[in-house]
């Protein structure tokens, strides 16, 4: 049996032999690279040559082997927009196509899941057409479309035979090789993003508990003008049916988008990142832009409830009276919220004013009443919150996340990624004002742009 019919390829050690040797294939294109300018070829042109044969191998080992290298990889892809643009631009497409696809299982090996979770007459009693081609390969399962016995549509997602034990070996493999992560996409910090996947590992393999997350959700926005859910029909160890999402990818918005749908698409985006807490009291917690399309009737289709933050109050109300605080510069009260809340560990001094300053880059979209975010601002704002030369850098030292805000951190990061990429213009301080609890607007500086 070939790999590709097994699902997830390869044993451990042959895994982490390919996994280790991303950044030896890169190491060794340098080295070839060196060779041609000494023949004679131009530094830019052995520069960008090699930094695309990088960018391919990246995409060829991460999607082949799925599991926890294509979720690191995916992870990756939102965050490109922060990076510099002569290192994200060789990166970029790769990158993106890891959001909504990868090399998929063969047909057999989906038949004889299929007929081991939906019982053997699966193909005349309940999926009554299917089609054998996957509409997408992801990280742990792969998406086919199919018809239910009731005439309806549907998605049929299919978890990849050894994904839990792969997804192990990934994550541990590239914890190990992180060191080298800057050969292959400089400029990200690797261990947050592995010490967080590894956590929510084992919720992301059960169908059961997604099938929860999902039915809820569906619930909460039945009938929205705005989100559209899928409803969940079966679900089985490997194999979840939903309804089908009819609808444009918000990753080919992305690339080819016209301005109106690239407004039109941010701002279903945003707001239902920041709606989702208060009306589900779940936050969907994997937000690049695989698992959003936008449907015929122009409402934001979700996907994919793998990874879910329970919320039972909503988003915590602090969060108001952080923004609050730092808006109206009023130091002395963001170090005392901060403090309370774990952000500014026992012992640790902070200039209060010198913590304004530094989180001021963060701090403007709100100030206006719409705001465009692209990726040369995304770019501009991490470039201050790193630069060393800045007296407010040491500040930023100081902080630390605590664990109970370490998903919503990592959902509002990359969902400022993905808007991002999107460049539509959004009403920011609005939605804000709107959906997120304890902000105090009266306190807030006037938008310059305001009427």
């Amino acid at each position: 049996m070939s790999e590709r019919e097994r699902g997830i390829p390869g044993s451990s050690l042959a895994r982490a032999a390919r996994l280790a040797g991303l950044p030896l294939g890169h190491a060794g294109r340098a080295a070839f690279g060196v060779g041609k300018r000494i023949g004679g070829r131009p530094a830019e042109a052995v520069a960008a040559e090699l930094q695309a044969r990088t960018a391919e191998q990246l995409f060829a080992v991460l999607g082949e082997l799925k599991g926890g290298a294509m979720k690191f990889g995916q992870a990756l892809s939102v965050m490109e927009a922060a990076m510099p643009e002569e290192l994200a631009g060789p990166y970029r497409a790769t990158l993106t196509r890891l959001q909504e696809s990868g090399p998929p299982m063969g047909v057999d090996r989906v038949h004889a899941i299929l007929a081991q979770e939906l019982g053997p007459r699966w193909a005349s009693t309940k999926l009554v057409e299917f089609d054998d081609t996957p509409a997408a390969a992801a990280s742990i399962g792969q998406v086919h479309r199919a018809v239910w016995r009731d005439g309806r549509e549907v998605a049929v997602k299919i978890q990849y035979p050894g994904a839990g034990k792969a997804l192990l070996s990934d994550l541990n493999q590239i914890s190990r090789v992180a060191r080298v992560a800057g050969s292959w996409v400089p400029g990200i910090d690797v261990k947050p993003i592995m010490d967080e996947l590894r956590a929510r590992m084992s919720e992301e393999l059960d169908y059961a508990l997604e099938a929860k997350h999902q039915r809820h959700f569906a619930k909460a926005f039945r009938d929205d003008d705005d989100v559209f859910v899928p409803d969940v029909l079966v679900e089985s160890p490997q194999v979840l049916v939903t309804e089908w999402v009819e609808g444009t990818p918000l990753a080919e918005v992305i690339r080819e988008g016209t301005q109106e749908q690239r407004d039109e698409a941010a701002s279903l985006y945003l707001e239902f990142q920041l709606r989702s807490p208060g009306r589900a009291r779940l936050l969907h917690a994997d937000p690049h832009p695989g698992n959003f399309r936008i449907t015929p009737d122009g409402r934001l289709g979700v996907l994919d409830f793998g990874a879910v933050n329970r919320l039972p109050g909503g988003l915590p109300p602090e969060m108001g009276a952080i923004l609050t605080a730092a808006l109206s510069g009023d130091g002395d009260e963001l170090v005392k919220v901060l403090r309370a809340e774990g952000f500014i560990k026992r012992g640790i001094d902070i200039d209060p004013a010198g913590l304004v300053e530094y989180i001021e880059p963060l701090l403007e979209p709100i100030l206006h009443e719409h705001f465009t975010p692209t990726r040369a601002w995304l770019r501009g704002a991490a470039a201050q919150l790193q630069d060393p030369r800045r007296p407010q850098f040491l500040v930023g030292l100081k902080l630390n996340l605590p664990p109970e805000y370490l998903l919503i951190h990592r959902v509002w990061l990359g969902g400022i990624g993905v808007l991002s990429q999107l460049g539509g213009t959004v009403p920011l301080r609005e939605m804000i004002c709107a959906y997120l609890p304890g902000v105090d607007e009266s306190r807030w500086p006037p938008a310059p742009d305001a009427a």
